[in-house]
């Protein structure tokens, strides 16, 4: 995807602030910890297209308003992806400013995933 210098800017410059894995770590940690969350914070279309068999959905438009209700204690060790990691970097950096100090953006996001042989459910 072709992204605007404006958007590249504002995520590179989230990428300083927050923790970003690879594939290879995300599959550590879901494994190692049970009550990690993978979470998609790509659109609506996107989800339903198509999405790791064990993620949750919170659209990056709603993170902040639903964040809270959605995983209540704010030490829940949480993996965010989008299409391509830009913007899980930015919702990683809502997150961490609402409180939550172990969110995680995954590199490379579905496109990653889908690469890497990740289960995915949906119409894909």
């Amino acid at each position: 995807m072709n992204h605007s210098p404006g958007f590249l800017k504002l995520t590179t410059d989230a990428k300083t602030r927050i923790r970003e894995i690879s594939i290879a770590e995300a599959r550590e940690r879901l494994a190692k910890n049970p009550r990690a969350v993978l979470l998609d914070v790509r659109e609506d279309n996107e989800w339903n297209a198509g999405h790791a068999a064990e993620a949750r959905h919170l659209g990056k438009g709603i993170l902040e308003r639903d964040l809270e209700a959605a995983f209540p204690d704010a030490d829940t060790e949480i993996i965010m992806y989008c299409g391509g990691g830009f913007r899980s970097a930015l919702a990683c950096e809502a997150a961490q400013r609402m409180g939550y100090a172990n969110v995680f953006s995954l590199a490379g996001g579905f496109k990653a995933m889908v690469g890497a042989g990740w289960r995915i459910e949906g119409k894909g």
